[in-house]
């Protein structure tokens, strides 16, 4: 086991959670001239173009990944990003970390996975934090983006129960068919639930398609190419805990980049969701699943 993480390898830990904490801020430009599922589309399609030639058919397992891109490439992300486009990025980026408590929770009831009660304090202390965001007063009236961000973060967890079943596999290799699979069920559900597809796509101007860039190219491609790099070079334990950098990179973007207001509720309830985030993760690494995407 590596004790300690090489320079260089600091510096791509970081890298990575930079270009993923920035994604909800970049992904607000795209949301703000194209429906959140057809940007989704656009999203998975562009990475399903560039990674389908270095893939092979995933064999028997096709079934199983399918199930996956259900759940985490059609449901977690067309709920994700449906909320965001309602909420701050900032907001967005502390409410999806409830999806390590979930993974938590549901791991107890499929696996037996005792929680213990440091855990237990963890998860605590990680839904009171999103709790006091909800609780503060400019929300009132408005929990429905709120809730759909939360029960992407669910539905996360659940995807998460599903790629643990799925035993080893490389992790672009999943990304890639989650892609493929998931890319014509966002269509359809784009066409069905949202309008005047064409209109935005006429008026869109570079913030959207840097924001389709983005996403597919750095987060999905350079993102994680360089994390499942480092997985193979680092245990689990000492990957994870770098994730924590996500959702303040995920509030610093959207206060200094998108103007978004921080207000004592989101301090205070971000710091606390992220603790019992960081305790989930030092007590049980593995809760999470490694080659599950995050954002």
């Amino acid at each position: 086991m590596t004790l300690a993480v090489r320079p260089l390898h600091l510096f791509l830990f970081v890298f990575v959670m930079l270009i993923w904490g920035l994604n909800l801020a970049v992904a607000k430009l795209g949301l703000a001239q194209l429906p959140a599922i057809l940007l989704m589309t656009l999203r998975f399609g562009l990475f399903a173009l560039i990674a389908a030639p270095f893939v092979k058919w995933p064999g028997e397992r096709w079934r199983a990944i399918f199930s996956v891109s259900v759940t985490l490439g059609f449901l977690h992300f067309a709920l994700m990003f449906t909320g965001l486009s309602g909420i701050e990025a900032a907001t967005a980026a502390i409410a999806i970390q409830l999806q390590v408590p979930f993974a938590a929770l549901l791991a107890a009831i499929v696996f037996g996975d005792a929680i213990g009660w440091r855990r237990a304090i963890g998860l605590a202390i990680a839904f009171l934090g999103v709790a006091l965001i909800a609780g503060e007063p400019r929300f009132e009236g408005n929990y429905l983006s709120l809730a759909l961000v939360i029960a992407a973060a669910l539905v996360w967890a659940i995807a998460n129960i599903q790629i643990k079943k799925l035993g080893a596999i490389d992790g672009f290799t999943l990304n890639a068919w989650v892609s493929i699979f998931a890319t014509p069920q966002l269509l359809i559900a784009s066409l069905l639930l949202e309008e005047g597809h064409l209109a935005a796509l006429q008026v869109a101007d570079w913030r959207a398609l840097f924001s389709v860039v983005y996403q597919a190219v750095l987060v999905l491609g350079v993102g994680y190419g360089i994390w499942y790099w480092l997985l193979r070079q680092y245990e689990v334990n000492q990957a994870m805990p770098f994730t924590l950098l996500v959702p303040l990179v995920g509030v610093a973007a959207g206060v200094l980049l998108l103007g978004e207001p921080l207000t004592p509720y989101l301090i205070v309830g971000g710091l606390l969701t992220v603790l019992g985030v960081a305790i989930i993760l030092i007590r049980r690494p593995r809760t999470t699943v490694p080659e599950a995407e995050r954002i």
